[in-house]
């Protein structure tokens, strides 16, 4: 698909997510496309600002206001498709932008499966999912939480000798979207972090490492004091690290980093890569993926999760389904044009994931490292060695040696290395540690075998 872009000094209204005042001007684009002759259209538009600032060694380093606004028209002529966009919402730059779409419309070839998404799959009735939380915090009072989060970071132990910075974000903005089928709609939305990055020293050995809360609604992040001692915490701890010979042990991924497999299993079942067929689980439907105990669930109406949504991208309506149930691959993750190229039906899946759970057991980090009693515990992986065609993965990683159930010492410079599909069939636990700080919600994992490239 060709593009085109253009840009205008034109200001915002003063209420830049005026709702009502955006939907029409993506109906004019929709209007405007149909009057120079396209069959079907979609537009998006979106308004954002925000606010970051980034303290380092209690200085001011970095101060950002963004205020950045865009809009998109996709038309279609039958089988043809042209898209271009802008960031001037004047009459005269919509009707440009709308005519250069059209253009590259009538130069390209006809694709079979382009199109809206199915009518009937639109969302009808949106809910509030009480995404929008604007904070209101000046530019003075960031600095000083980044500031307070730094410094508690440097003072919890004297071996941390310098400082990345302590960093504040404040964002909000809104969406719309509408299509010649009739739907039009758009909601705000914020999210907020706090995050402090720092470096200890001992021995002449140096180690970083870092923490961070995000959420909707800045109430409800973790204190600044809290971040920077976790932070000072992680780091410190990482401190005298010993290498690792080869072997092959049980392993345990801290919860942050078990999110990054969900991750791969998610490319694999996308479905650009199931028509491209270029995945390590294709044509896997309905087949044993992981243990029969385990099942992942996509759950997009949560109130105020970071990833829920009413409807996605293509504004079709979102919903609560199992993508795994008891170990076996029930939907692939579909947008309207790869399910037509599978002979599918989206499943709401235009944009991306909308919080997806891997159901856990009661059981702590702490009581998964008394049953794998001897293995390790990562806490990082580095690296791009995941190959999502044939599910190879070899990953540089660092973490902590483990021996009668309790950690023993940090661990570094080392490979781990396996296959996927035998990591996920090899997953044993799944902790109730749960890091809800993404789209991807799970705890940590403890899998049977890995082999250990060390020294």
């Amino acid at each position: 698909m060709s593009s085109q872009n253009s840009s205008s000094k034109n200001t915002d209204a003063s209420n830049p997510y005026d709702s009502e005042n955006l939907k029409s001007v993506v109906n004019d684009l929709l209007q405007e496309a149909t009057a120079q002759g396209a069959s079907a259209a979609e537009a998006g538009l979106s308004v954002e600002s925000g606010l970051s600032v980034t303290v380092r060694m209690g200085e001011v380093e970095t101060m950002e206001h963004n205020r950045d606004k865009g809009l998109a028209i996709t038309v279609y002529f039958g089988q043809r498709k042209g898209s271009a966009s802008t960031s001037d919402f004047s009459p005269k730059a919509i009707k440009d932008t709308v005519k250069a779409a059209c253009d590259i419309a009538r130069y390209t070839e006809d694709d079979i499966y382009a199109g809206l998404p199915d009518e009937h799959l639109m969302a009808k009735d949106i809910a509030d999912l009480d995404l929008y939380h604007p904070w209101e915090i000046s530019a003075e009072e960031a600095m000083q939480l980044a500031r307070q989060c730094e410094d508690a970071a440097r003072a919890e132990d004297n071996r941390i000798l310098n400082s990345e910075g302590g960093s504040v974000s404040s964002h909000s903005g809104i969406r719309v979207y509408g299509n010649t089928q009739g739907f039009l709609n758009g909601y705000p939305t914020s999210r907020h972090s706090m995050s402090c990055t720092v470096i200890a020293g001992q021995n002449e050995a140096m180690q970083r490492d870092y923490w961070y809360s995000v959420n909707r609604d800045a109430s409800k992040l973790e204190s600044a004091v809290d971040i920077g001692k976790q932070a000072a915490q992680r780091t410190v701890s990482r401190l005298d690290a010993k290498s690792m010979p080869t072997c092959k042990v049980p392993v345990i991924f801290k919860a942050e980093v078990a999110r990054g497999l969900l991750s791969h299993f998610l490319a694999g079942i996308r479905g650009g890569a199931q028509y491209r067929k270029a995945s390590f689980l294709l044509d896997h439907l309905g087949k044993q993926i992981f243990p029969e105990n385990i099942r992942l669930d996509e759950r997009p109406h949560i109130k105020g999760a970071l990833s829920s949504a009413p409807y996605d991208s293509e504004g079709v309506m979102t919903r609560a389904h199992d993508i795994i149930t008891d170990g076996v691959l029930q939907s692939y993750v579909l947008d309207s044009y790869a399910a037509r190229r599978l002979d599918m039906q989206s499943t709401g899946n235009a944009g991306g994931i909308h919080n997806l759970y891997i159901n856990h057991d009661d059981v702590s980090l702490e009581a998964m490292l008394k049953e794998m009693d001897k293995g390790l515990l990562i806490t990082e992986v580095m690296g791009q060695g995941v190959n999502t065609v044939t599910g190879d993965y070899s990953r540089g990683a660092t973490g902590f040696w483990v021996e009668n159930g309790e950690i023993q010492y940090p661990v570094e410079e080392f490979t781990l290395a396996s296959r996927l599909q035998d990591m996920f069939m090899g997953l044993q636990r799944v902790g109730n540690d749960l890091d809800t700080r993404a789209g991807v919600i799970t705890g940590s994992w403890l899998i049977d075998n890995m082999t250990v490239a060390g020294s």
